[in-house]
């Protein structure tokens, strides 16, 4: 048993066949978060009696006579983002706020999903403080270490979900992205990340809080397995989530397998893509380029998608406009929506230092009419994106521009440390396209170095075909 190599179909029909147990997988990932989390400090909290109790009921209901078709993802092991409830275990948002909170008492949509498909909840993994930034630490947990380095920061603000997955303490975990916060963490721990297009996955009861740049998803090291846990939660439910989109075909998802770039769907022709190597917010003003590793190996991975069968054609403009604008007023305003109540208040020194100079920011500078114009330049940046697509069927870009960082610092572009070194990802936030990061090889230092893959809207099952593709051919 190894959750670095089993594929969850695998894992999951093991379960059902009872060859092994849930109660045997769930305790592999106890065990094996007990060895290394140590020196990882991916999980927040951890509930081994409860997790060993609901593999026990799964065993008895599978030996019962349980339908297996209604557990596709049979004693997988799970992490839940400590952005977002799981039942029975305090979510503390990494905020010293609310470090303190009582247990939730009901699930998110998601984790609620992907339970009800026979996941396990193992545990709680790390987040910065309300998701806010690309480096998963804060002052409940502490910092979170990339297992490939553990020098070196794995991202955020998914960042302890993805050391979690890539370290072998659990296959499945959740994550949320506003602004790269899947695929910033995937690349740096070099796992297929995928942002779903936004209202696949629902959000409520509560509101998302950050003005509809967010989306949730499930996390897991390749991109066939994220299809498997998508298909069960994916279709956002407008009875929870009013900006729902029931829009993907879960049998489609289920059954996902890598494209055949030569002859994509059976259609009798090659993919097509558009290849942008410098992320289309490139080297303008006072904007460093991309690192010249980081282009090297996107560009030798693109080489290979083409020589697949693919066809590629170079794309040197993608955004008019460096949308970072509207998408900074719409995160600076929500979280202003979320903490400028606080300020005056004993809470406000709680907060992390970041979060009170974003909060400050959207209470004092941004304006009603500064979110309209960012909301409108959302609609410009899709314009851009669907005029840059033409008749490809993907958009491909570098991940990151940079670098993957020391722990605590920002990325390096050709040395130099560079707060814009994760540029490539917000846009798609903004444009709410389907996005996800392949590992597309590793630079001088042995880091991995994340390939994006972008498509239109609602295709996220192309996407993740294309990303499975990539997988094999860079193998």
């Amino acid at each position: 048993m190894d959750f670095a190599n089993d594929r969850l179909t695998d894992l999951a029909a093991a379960v059902q066949r009872r060859e092994i147990s849930a109660r045997e997988l769930v305790t592999h990932a106890l065990t094996t978060i007990e060895e290394r989390d140590g020196a990882i400090n991916a999980f927040v909290s951890i509930d081994p009696d409860g997790a060993l109790a609901a593999a026990g009921a799964l065993d008895e209901r599978l030996a019962n006579g349980a339908d297996v078709a209604s557990l596709p993802l049979a004693g997988i092991p799970l992490g839940v983002k400590d952005l977002e409830d799981a039942k029975g275990l305090r979510t503390t948002r990494g905020s010293a706020i609310h470090a303190n909170d009582p247990a939730a008492e009901t699930d998110s949509p998601l984790v609620a999903a992907l339970r009800d498909a026979g996941a396990i909840v193992v545990g709680k993994t790390n987040t910065p403080e309300d998701g806010h930034t690309s480096e998963t630490n804060n002052a409940v947990s502490g910092r979170t270490a990339n297992p490939l380095d553990p020098q070196r920061s794995p991202g955020g603000s998914s960042g302890g979900s993805a050391a979690a997955i890539a370290a072998g303490m659990v296959p499945l975990a959740t994550g949320s992205d506003g602004g790269g916060s899947i695929r910033i963490p995937a690349s740096l721990c070099g796992l297929s990340g995928f942002k779903p297009t936004q209202g696949t996955v629902p959000t409520g009861p509560q509101p998302p809080g950050s003005n509809l740049l967010s989306t949730r998803g499930p996390m897991t090291r390749r991109a066939t397995d994220a299809a498997l846990a998508l298909s069960v939660s994916a279709n956002g439910n407008p009875a929870i989530d009013p900006f729902g989109a029931p829009t993907l075909n879960p049998e489609a998802l289920a059954r996902l397998a890598a494209a055949d770039v030569g002859n994509l769907g059976g259609r009798g022709r090659a993919l097509r893509v558009a290849w942008v190597p410098d992320g289309g917010v490139g080297a303008r003003g006072d904007l460093p380029g991309i690192d010249t590793a980081v282009a090297d190996v996107t560009a030798a991975a693109v080489g290979a998608l083409e020589a697949a069968g693919a066809e590629v054609h170079e794309r040197r403009e993608l955004f008019a406009v460096d949308p970072v604008g509207s998408w900074f007023t719409l995160w600076t305003a929500s979280m202003a929506a979320r903490h400028a109540h606080r300020r005056d208040t004993d809470e406000w020194d709680l907060l992390w230092p970041e979060v009170r100079e974003l909060t400050t920011w959207g209470a004092d500078r941004v304006s009603g009419a500064d979110t309209t114009d960012a909301i409108d330049g959302a609609w410009r940046a899709n314009n851009d994106v669907t005029a840059a697509l033409g008749d490809a069927d993907v958009l491909v870009l570098p991940t990151v521009a940079g670098r993957v960082p020391l722990g605590g610092r920002p990325g390096t572009i050709n040395g130099e440390e560079s707060i814009v070194w994760v540029r490539f990802t917000y846009p798609f936030n903004l444009t709410r396209h389907p996005a996800g990061s392949v590992r597309a090889g590793v630079d001088p230092d042995g880091m991995p170095v994340g390939l994006q893959v972008v498509g239109r809207h609602h295709d996220d099952v192309t996407v993740l075909a294309v990303m499975a593709a990539l997988e094999e051919i860079l193998a």
